[in-house]
């Protein structure tokens, strides 16, 4: 396709797929369980941690650490005592165990009682065009809490060269509008022209078949071409294609 069809085929796609019809079938329906900032950017915030392996898995799960938390995520956080935390004893999604999310709980917490939450500490160390340094700042904070090191894995880090899928997914959440129901735009301080998309298996197969990415991996390397070649088409809003990407790949065996 030449770059205006190219163009116009993504955002009728981007259209389609950013649809709450699909929210059933998408982690994403958690967060939407709750109404207050809070609930909505902690639950999202934990729900993208574990959003890795089978979808219906990692909704269960997301699901289960809402119940552990009683379903009020920020008040459990800013006030569970040391006892409330060996309700997770059991808890597994993969590799994310009870102790990593025992020391999320608690890194949260200090987060929200030390730093005003999450959106002040991404927006501290956010670029006008990217937010991969607030990500790699945003980790150096998160684990200054005595920890187990194998725990730092489940936050990725674009300055060692990630992708950081995951975290990426999680600032698209809050950041970009909430017009068609699916995004939330919580965090007024960062906008979307900052954002990254999510590269995962199926938006990268897509992207290389519609020649926006030619790099092999999915990795730091792959994701800044990748964001060069979406920011052409739409600077303003350059990650709606990772719902054309995505859906093409999901959906449609693209």
């Amino acid at each position: 396709m030449k770059k205006g069809e190219l163009k116009s085929f993504l955002d009728e796609k981007a259209a389609q797929y950013e649809s709450i019809s699909f929210l059933a079938a998408d982690p994403i329906q958690i967060p939407h369980q709750f109404s207050s900032k809070e609930d909505i950017e902690i639950s999202a915030f934990l729900v993208a941690t574990i959003a890795w392996g089978n979808r219906k898995s990692i909704i269960n799960n997301g699901n289960k650490m809402m119940h552990l938390m009683d379903n009020s995520p920020h008040d459990f956080i800013l006030h569970h005592q040391k006892s409330d935390l060996k309700r997770f004893d059991g808890f597994v999604h993969r590799t994310f165990n009870a102790d990593d999310l025992r020391y999320f709980i608690q890194a949260l917490q200090h987060i929200y009682t030390q730093h005003d939450g999450l959106e002040k500490l991404f927006a501290q160390h956010a670029l006008s065009n990217s937010l991969q340094p607030a990500i790699h700042a945003f980790k150096e904070s998160f684990f200054t809490l005595p920890h187990q090191k194998r725990t730092q894995k489940h936050v990725s880090d674009p300055m060692k060269g990630s992708a950081a899928k995951r975290i990426n997914m999680f600032l698209r959440w809050m950041i970009r509008s909430s017009k068609k129901e699916v995004d939330f735009g919580l965090w007024p301080s960062l906008h979307p022209r900052q954002l990254s998309c999510p590269l995962d298996v199926h938006s990268g197969n897509v992207a290389r078949k519609l020649g926006l990415l030619k790099r092999k991996q999915n990795d730091g390397k792959a994701l800044t071409e990748l964001d060069t070649a979406l920011r052409l088409m739409d600077i303003e809003d350059p990650v709606k294609y990772d719902f054309a990407l995505f859906g093409l790949g999901v959906f449609e065996d693209f």
